[in-house]
């Protein structure tokens, strides 16, 4: 199993996350993270840090979110890794909980 980051995290950014992986599995991209499923060890760590509730099992996922599994996969292959925490977007409280934010992905 793997955790996934979903729509929540785009624009939003917190990292959180990366601060308690302890296998360095989260990549950053201009206004999202992914987890990298082949080197995630599910051990559930990064899912309660994630301040707006962004991250899922991937057996969790909410079928209008399933897509995230590939993007996920998808995106490690382009972006660094990130191991420490950064400040987030000054405009993320903004963002929080706005639905359909896929079109604003910044690649």
């Amino acid at each position: 199993m793997t955790y996934v980051v979903t729509d929540n995290c785009i624009k939003c950014k917190y990292t959180d996350c990366v601060e308690v992986c302890p296998v360095d599995c989260f990549y950053e991209g201009p206004n999202f993270l992914v987890i990298d499923p082949e080197e995630c060890i599910d051990c559930t760590l990064c899912e309660p840090e994630c301040p707006i509730g962004a991250i899922y099992p991937d057996d969790d996922l909410p079928k209008d979110q399933q897509h995230f599994l590939e993007l996920n996969a998808e995106l490690t292959l382009l972006w660094p890794v990130i191991t420490e925490m950064k400040a987030a977007p000054e405009d993320a409280k903004e963002w929080e909980g706005v639905a359909n934010k896929l079109k604003h992905l910044e690649r």
